[in-house]
C-alpha cells in the first residue's frame, strides 16, 4: 500500500470513529481501550464508563467471592477502603508530588498485610473538569498508572494491581472553585474480592 493510501484509510478510519467512542488511549507505551467498563464511582454515579488496564476482577458492593457472600470479606474491604489514602495530584500533572509519598507508603503498608494479600487493588484517576473528555481520560489513566508504579516499587505485587480512569465523571466536589477542583484531582483505591 502506498503511503498516501495507508494515511487516507487511518484518517477515514479516525473520522468515522468519532471522538465520543474515545477508543483507545496511549498510557505509558500501552495502548488502553477506553471503552472497558469500570465499576461505579464513589460519588454516587452508577453505570460510569471508565478506562482500565491490568488485572481482571470487578468489585462486589457485598463482598460476594466465587458467587457465596462472605461478610468477613465486604467488612475487611470496607475497613481497608476506609484506611487507604486518597494521592492528590497538581493541576494537569500525574507525577506523583513528594507531598503525597507518605500516603503512597502507608496504602502500600495497607495493601501488603498479610490480611490484604488475597484482594487485588483497583486504582482509580480521576481528574478535574478543565479539558476534553478524551484528555481528561488519559490524564486519570496516568495519574492511576503513575500510583501503580509507586505501590508496587514499595513491595506490591504488580499482579494483584488494575488502574482505571474516571476522568471527570466521577467528582468527589462539584463546586466550581480552586479548593474543589483540587479535591477531583485524585487516585482511589478500590479493593476487590
Amino acid at each position: 500500500m502506498s503511503k498516501k493510501l495507508l494515511m487516507g484509510a487511518i484518517v477515514a478510519l479516525f473520522l468515522l470513529s468519532g471522538c465520543s467512542d474515545k477508543a483507545q488511549v496511549d498510557v505509558g507505551g500501552e495502548y488502553v481501550d477506553t471503552k472497558a467498563s469500570g465499576a461505579s464511582g464513589t460519588s454516587g454515579t452508577s453505570g460510569t464508563s471508565g478506562a482500565s488496564i491490568g488485572a481482571s476482577g470487578g468489585s462486589s458492593a457485598t463482598g460476594t467471592v466465587g458467587g457465596v457472600d462472605d461478610p468477613n470479606v465486604s467488612s475487611l474491604i470496607a475497613k481497608l477502603e476506609g484506611d487507604a489514602k486518597s494521592i492528590y495530584f497538581s493541576f494537569d500533572q500525574f507525577n506523583v508530588k513528594s507531598s503525597e509519598l507518605s500516603s503512597i507508603e502507608h496504602n502500600a503498608e495497607l495493601f501488603r498485610d498479610a490480611n490484604a494479600a488475597d484482594l487485588n487493588i483497583k486504582i482509580e484517576g480521576n481528574c478535574d473538569e478543565w479539558g476534553t473528555d478524551e484528555y481528561n481520560y488519559a490524564l486519570g489513566l496516568k495519574r492511576a498508572k503513575a500510583v501503580k508504579d509507586e505501590i508496587v516499587a514499595r513491595g506490591v505485587l504488580e499482579s494483584r494491581v488494575t488502574i482505571v480512569s474516571y476522568g471527570e465523571s466521577n467528582p468527589a466536589c462539584t463546586s466550581s472553585s480552586k479548593e474543589c477542583w483540587s479535591k477531583n484531582r485524585r487516585a482511589d483505591f478500590k479493593l476487590i474480592p
